[in-house]
């Protein structure tokens, strides 16, 4: 496990963007969750009255009691029906201090003191989109540059509404998953693709890859193969979404969300058109899509089991018909980077790509 300074990917710990943290289905309104990303603690909950994710720093400003911890016995707890969400406010089991959505105090329920001004905690910003629950982190405190991750498909009766995989702990940096991006030698030997066209694009804050060819492991139940087309896209340095078309319609998901520095969480899904054809999925279309899916987690599972065994590439040995690694590796940057020098990163990486002796994939002008 290497860190973001042996990288030497700038002067932040962790990048800036939109990541998951959970799946809707992880909270409710009963019991809250201390959960840690970017080697901080949170805790995460549903308001009983909005029903909006709230997530805060988990330590109560009093005396640093979690406020997410499972607590079975203080009387906070007991006396509100085994939870200490109230509202949309979360309640210390220790001295009763109660904070709002905001981080405020706004009850110190022994104290006829004037609450401090800095009797509060952090609150984050979170969007609850696709079934999951997505934080804004930026070490600068900065609002969000994009949009939150979101499909129209997610929602549309026309597509089949998939599940979460939580695909588990890798104790690998970030980067090593960026890499696959603009890694255009391993998809032959990975995943058994037979690439007819290839070619790479960073532009602000998107990392492309757009490709087509046959494909060994990505294949219906029955065996059936088609030529697949993959335009993959990079929205920040945690959030992957993949446009398929061949064998089925489908956008393929996969987030990673740093846990500490040099391990990361992931999380796989796949929305899949209707294969019917029908304007409502129906049964056999979710059967048909759950399978698919399986198909699109075993071929993830290919490339989780080599970042799992390797060494960290700190100062890879790259050829030309690897793929543009290093113009990869200067757009990631930007993230780890104050944003008032991100143009300096972009102007340094931004272009169409293709490996050397390699088919572009669309007739845009190569860089």
């Amino acid at each position: 496990m290497a860190t973001t300074k042996e990288y030497r990917l700038g002067e932040f710990t962790f990048p800036r963007g939109w990541f998951m943290i959970a799946t809707a289905d992880d909270i409710n309104s009963y019991k809250p969750r201390q959960i840690r990303f970017f080697a901080h603690d949170f805790v995460l909950y549903r308001g009983r009255e909005s029903g909006k994710p709230v997530l805060l720093d988990a330590y109560c400003c009093h005396m640093g009691n979690p406020l997410g911890a499972k607590n079975t016995t203080s009387y906070v707890v007991r006396d509100n029906g085994g939870t200490n969400i109230e509202g949309d406010c979360i309640r210390c089991p220790y001295h009763a201090w109660r904070f709002g959505p905001d981080g405020k105090c706004n009850q110190i329920p022994y104290s006829k003191d004037p609450i401090p001004e800095s009797a509060r905690i952090k609150a984050w910003r979170v969007v609850e989109s696709m079934g999951a629950i997505w934080i804004w982190y930026d070490p600068e405190g900065g609002a969000p540059e994009w949009d939150a991750p979101a499909l129209a498909e997610w929602d549309d009766p026309a597509w089949v509404t998939p599940k979460w995989d939580n695909v588990g702990m890798l104790a690998q940096h970030p980067q090593e998953v960026v890499d696959n991006i603009s890694d255009y030698a391993h998809l032959g030997p990975i995943h058994g693709s037979t690439v007819d066209r290839y070619e790479n694009e960073f532009r602000g804050h998107l990392a492309i890859q757009r490709q087509c060819g046959g494909h060994r492991t990505l294949v219906a139940a029955d065996g059936t193969r088609s030529i697949l087309h993959t335009i993959t896209t990079y929205h920040g340095p945690g959030v992957l979404i993949s446009d398929l078309t061949g064998l089925y319609d489908a956008k393929l998901l996969i987030m990673h969300t740093p846990v500490e520095d040099g391990s990361i969480q992931i999380w796989h899904s796949l929305v899949v058109k209707s294969p019917s054809g029908a304007a409502k999925a129906g049964i056999t279309d979710a059967v048909t899509a759950a399978q698919f899916q399986e198909t699109s987690l075993l071929s993830f599972a290919q490339d989780f089991e080599a970042w799992t065994v390797k060494a960290p590439c700190i100062n890879g040995m790259f050829v030309p018909s690897d793929g543009p690694f290093m113009k990869q590796r200067t757009w990631y940057k930007q993230f780890y980077n104050p944003r008032a020098k991100e143009r300096d990163y972009l102007d340094r990486c931004e272009g169409v790509y293709v490996p050397k002796g390699v088919v572009p994939y669309s007739e845009a002008t190569v860089a």
